[in-house]
């Protein structure tokens, strides 16, 4: 993306990670995170199992909570911009059951979308549509950086 967007509300995943200074970010390629559909009210991406395990093979707790993270902090910086940026100041996550195998979707609702503050409520399925964990996340929103 050449220039500079007055609003980051219409963009196409594509472009919006094209404008985003490390891209997806490191952490979402090597897990694996996967956009599929941004807005300020609803974030959606994948995540593999393979390769996000814990030692018994099981989805790791701390790879659920970075899906929502990423999902509560996209929202809430498509939100803020460009007079804000999003911070995040708080997130929990409740494990329902394992996934042992394929491809979990996360989906981030916007519970709160306010001048200092955003909330997120995300589910994380498996391929069955089995929930198998539930985040949620606040952001704070602070001044951005003047250019």
């Amino acid at each position: 993306m050449s220039e500079t967007p007055a609003s980051l509300a219409d963009l196409s995943v594509e472009d919006l990670l094209a404008f985003l200074p490390d891209g997806n970010g490191r952490l979402n390629d090597k897990m694996g995170v996967q956009l599929v559909e941004v807005s300020a009210e609803r974030v959606v991406a994948t995540m593999p199992v393979e390769g996000n395990t814990q030692p018994f093979g099981l989805l790791h707790g701390g790879a659920s909570v970075v899906l929502a993270e990423t999902l509560g902090s996209i929202g809430s910086a498509i939100h803020a911009y460009p007079a804000k940026i999003a911070v995040g100041v708080d997130i929990n996550a409740t494990h329902h059951r394992a996934a042992t195998s394929g491809v979990v979707t996360g989906v981030a609702t916007a519970i709160h979308l306010g001048r200092s503050s955003t909330s997120y409520d995300v589910v994380i399925t498996d391929e069955q549509d089995r929930r198998v964990c539930t985040s949620r996340i606040t952001c704070a929103l602070l001044d951005a950086p003047k250019a």
